[in-house]
């Protein structure tokens, strides 16, 4: 990996909330180290990095269904999409040891209410397959209760995983010489509540003054293959305000941020250019150990590639198409319907500021 420097910033009385912080004291990020001074002469804003990032990330469903050896090789058959500057996933539920679901009670657990929770050793995991940053803010981060949560924290932290998500929670690392923010969001309030657009633009603009370049990871619409299409307006779930996607990503654009990734609907959605920046609506699912269900859309998904320079101006980005297939687990897809469907979505909902998606997956601004 090439990330020089990982800070976690805890700025709750920037958040989006005046929800109070977890149960307990969150854990510390990795201590900041100063980096290391260079002779080259470019500045940031005259460097380029890339990132990756993937969708909803289940990698185990313990007790019941756990990989084998601990996880190990569990993304191996993508990690070539996967290997970049800065690799971020949306971690789409605990890591902790804790047994007992605040969510789910014993005998509805798996059956008709859905809590997951990984081992504590797949903090490691994540580190060791590349994941530089991960989005706690979605519907699972509560699955196993406030102790949960604050096990999942303090594992990542200690794994070396940078996270956000958390009221006021800003993730920094230092790319290539260039200060990258990530900020997550999700339609609730012990999260970076995406529903208070003023708010969040508030958040943005402090990000926006400790980086080069800022990042959203936003848990936003329905779920399921119903909800592919991106609506205009807000969007409700299970009689959930899943907020406005559109409206929320524009305004995120407008406060500071660099490229809005999406998540939440398990589908791919559209891609769209404002202002001269990448919206991506949702990148699907990327793996979900007996987790999630991998049948028509929700087994299409894509590894999202992006270059920018370090003032934030789009060079490049591409999706690399992939499968999830039974047991959950991210393949190659050498179909590559991850290109053809994502065109058609962007055709249909952003006929004129959709992305340009070329058969070879290349993703560019739309022809004028």
């Amino acid at each position: 990996m090439t990330v020089a420097a990982v800070a976690a910033l805890a700025l709750a009385a920037a958040g989006c909330t005046s929800a109070p912080r977890w149960v307990g004291a969150p854990a510390s990020g990795p201590t900041v180290s100063s980096p290391t001074a260079s002779a080259d002469p470019v500045g940031p804003s005259g460097r380029t990095f890339t990132l990756s990032a993937v969708g909803d990330t289940i990698m185990a469903a313990a007790p019941r269904f756990v990989p084998p050896d601990g996880g190990a090789g569990l993304f191996d058959a993508v990690a070539p999409a996967l290997r970049s500057d800065l690799q971020m996933a949306n971690l789409e539920e605990p890591i902790t040891d804790t047994t007992t679901s605040t969510k789910c009670s014993s005998k509805s657990l798996g059956k008709t209410c859905f809590a997951y929770r990984a081992p504590s050793g797949f903090a490691a995991v994540l580190h060791r397959a590349g994941f530089d940053v991960v989005n706690i803010a979605n519907n699972h981060a509560l699955d196993y209760g406030t102790t949960g949560h604050a096990d999942t924290e303090h594992l990542l932290s200690a794994a070396g995983v940078a996270w956000t998500g958390t009221p006021g929670r800003i993730a920094v690392v230092t790319v290539k010489g260039v200060k990258v923010a990530v900020v997550g969001f999700a339609p609730y309030a012990w999260a970076n509540n995406l529903l208070n657009i003023p708010a969040c633009a508030k958040v943005i603009a402090r990000a926006r003054t400790m980086a080069d370049i800022v990042v959203v990871q936003a848990h936003m619409g329905g779920e399921g293959a119903k909800y592919q299409h991106v609506p205009h307006g807000p969007q409700y779930f299970l009689g959930e305000n899943r907020g406005d996607a559109i409206a929320f990503s524009h305004a995120m654009i407008d406060a500071g941020a660099d490229i809005v990734i999406g998540h939440s609907p398990h589908v791919l959605r559209a891609m769209e250019f404002y202002k001269g920046h990448l919206i991506a609506y949702s990148l699907g699912n990327f793996t979900g150990y007996h987790a999630l269900n991998t049948g028509g859309p929700m087994g299409v998904s894509l590894v999202l590639r992006v270059t920018l320079r370090g003032d934030g101006a789009f060079v490049k980005a591409s999706m690399v198409p992939i499968s999830v297939v039974s047991p959950g687990l991210p393949r190659p897809d050498p179909a590559r319907r991850a290109i053809t469907t994502v065109r058609a979505l962007t055709r249909s909902d952003f006929p004129s500021t959709g992305a340009t998606i070329a058969t070879s997956g290349a993703i560019n601004p739309p022809e004028s």
